[in-house]
């Protein structure tokens, strides 16, 4: 489980089958905002497996760190991601 305020990295990952992270949110700096509850997990869904639920949480991104240097410094994106999308960011 994380914490809210809590500083995380996206995994890098390139799972078989269906995933609900976005391809630019993969390997990049973010800070839980809050957890949201427990949810289905739709990977595991889509796969046939209606059992499996995770943590989600709301993460915030700085543009910056998605879209480089050219991006606004004071824009942001907010997504909600399952807790097997997130690690600790050391």
């Amino acid at each position: 489980m994380f914490e809210t305020g809590e500083f995380i990295r996206t995994r890098v990952m390139n799972p078989d089958g269906h995933t609900r992270i976005p391809a630019y949110l993969r390997g990049r700096p973010g800070r839980i905002l809050n957890c949201a509850g427990t949810f289905l997990f739709s990977d595991a869904r889509a796969s046939s497996r209606s059992d499996v639920v995770e943590p989600l949480y709301t993460v915030l991104f700085a543009a910056r760190d998605l879209w480089g240097a050219d991006a606004d410094v004071t824009g942001s994106l907010v997504a909600d991601l399952f807790e097997s999308y997130l690690e600790k960011r050391t």
